[in-house]
């Protein structure tokens, strides 16, 4: 199985977070930053996994555009869909829908939150100074999600068979 995923990644969360996905995947596995790279040709992939960070309740435009101009080719594929995000439960939720298209979030195999983190190192200091105001949080801190990385691992790689409740 050869599968894709791209990924957009602001601060690095969502980059660690493919990386770490990527390790769980069976198969030929490609990641693409669709800030630094050119995406390959869908139609050679069997699988598609689209990742990317949420701030201030948005994912990336990129991400965004990744997935309007090839909605028709995605749906057609297995599906993947995964937010980073500080948020948890419904919030996270509420964002994961907002950050894809009904059809696609429709169509896809799984979808998940993965967790997120701040990184101050990363960050400039208008960005320090908004996190610090509306999260409330003064340093560095990561709530990556490695069990619904996992999770979200074992979703994909699972085959449905319909033949096996013949038996």
């Amino acid at each position: 199985m050869k599968t894709l995923i791209t990924y957009c990644t602001t601060h690095g969360c969502t980059e660690k977070t493919a990386n770490e996905l990527k390790d769980f995947l069976g198969g030929e596995v490609l990641l693409v930053n669709l800030k630094k790279e050119t995406v390959p040709d869908l139609t050679s992939f069997d699988r598609i996994i689209i990742g990317g960070s949420i701030h201030a309740g948005q994912i990336q435009k990129r991400v965004k555009d990744f997935c309007s101009q090839n909605l028709e080719t995605l749906q057609n594929k297995e599906l993947g869909l995964f937010i980073c995000c500080m948020e948890e439960g419904e919030k996270a939720e509420i964002q994961l829908q907002d950050a894809f298209p009904k059809a696609l979030l429709q169509s896809a195999k799984a979808t998940a939150s993965l967790g997120g983190e701040f990184n101050f190192n990363k960050m400039n200091f208008f960005q320090k100074l908004i996190v610090k105001k509306v999260a409330k949080v003064e340093n560095s801190v990561s709530h990556i999600n490695h069990d619904a990385i996992r999770k979200f691992s074992q979703q994909m790689n699972h085959i449905f068979n319909p033949f096996l409740f013949l038996v």
